[in-house]
């Protein structure tokens, strides 16, 4: 067993999804999992070589591992004029968080303004079509995580502004997903393997509470190395951390996670709980390059969570 799977255990398929399934693909970059129709999806982003703009794709599944990619983006750049304001915003279609809230799944991605990333949000029920909402945050904030379900008769959502600081989370609540507010900070970067900055996904509901993973970033001489945490908040009280694991889950240690476009990355956008066989699926990017899929026990890493292993 490698140093980091005490909680996770990597699939002996890895990576899962290569650039070459998708004729013209550099990078398949950190896919956002999602549960449709009973199975497992991945809405993923495409870095292509010779084009200027991403796209994100749908793919699916039958077992959770061997995924089919549509080769019609779901999610690309339109073309839109300069006097557009979503010109320049819609360009940068990666890292999607995805929240299913009744029968509509509603999707936060960044937007690339001149001030910085800001936060898009557009919603489908179906994956054939995708429906822009409007842009619903200011620069710094890359990629909002919606709780899939109302807390307190409010959306909430898990936020990553950055700043003077390179980039905690904070929480924000809304009366209609359009206009946020009530701010509230909740997890500060600092300890040493997060010690630059830390990011969220989307949170999962579990018997002990909103189960969150989430990455963080540590500088050294050789660079940046992006791990992914874990921490547990409380049910009816989200800016209430009830525990959270010193240690990371997964942090790189394999060839395709150490190498890559942007080397030395393990980076997920959600997980996947399934309590009824206690299991956590974790669809990650390694290197920005590749989609890849650990496991573990979903008792045990909440267990880690309240203990603070």
């Amino acid at each position: 067993m490698h140093r980091d799977e005490i909680y996770l255990q990597r699939h002996p398929g890895n990576p899962i999804l290569r650039p070459s399934q998708l004729p013209g693909a550099d990078a398949l970059m950190n896919g956002c999992p999602f549960v449709y129709q009973g199975r497992i999806h991945l809405l993923q982003p495409v870095i292509w070589r010779g084009r200027d703009y991403p796209s994100m794709h749908v793919c699916d599944s039958d077992d959770g591992v061997q995924f089919r990619i549509r080769p019609e983006p779901f999610i690309q750049f339109t073309g839109r004029t300069e006097d557009d304001p979503l010109f320049h915003l819609d360009r940068w279609a990666i890292d999607p968080r995805v929240t299913k809230l009744g029968d509509t799944y509603y999707i936060f991605r960044p937007g690339d303004s001149y001030l910085g990333t800001v936060a898009l949000l557009g919603r489908t029920t179906d994956w054939q079509t995708y429906e822009h909402l409007e842009i619903v945050s200011l620069p710094m904030n890359r990629v909002p995580c919606l709780f899939p379900e109302k807390i307190g008769g409010d959306y909430v959502r898990l936020d990553r502004p950055s700043g003077r600081r390179e980039g905690d989370i904070w929480l924000a609540r809304s009366p209609d997903l359009i206009h946020w507010g009530r701010y509230r900070p909740l997890l500060r970067a600092g300890f040493h393997w997060y010690a630059k900055k830390v990011g969220p996904t989307v949170p999962i509901l579990t018997e002990a509470g909103w189960l969150v993973i989430f990455h963080g970033v540590q500088d050294s001489c050789a660079g940046s190395r992006y791990s992914l945490g874990a921490m547990l908040l409380d049910r009816h009280q989200p800016e209430r951390i009830l525990g959270q694991m010193k240690s990371w889950l997964l942090t790189p240690d394999r060839d395709y996670e150490f190498n890559g476009n942007v080397p030395n990355v393990v980076f997920a956008c959600a997980a996947l709980a399934f309590p009824e066989r206690d299991e956590l699926r974790v669809y990650y990017g390694a290197a920005d390059t590749a989609m890849c899929l650990a496991t573990g026990s979903l008792r045990r890493i909440i267990a880690a969570c309240q203990t603070g292993e």
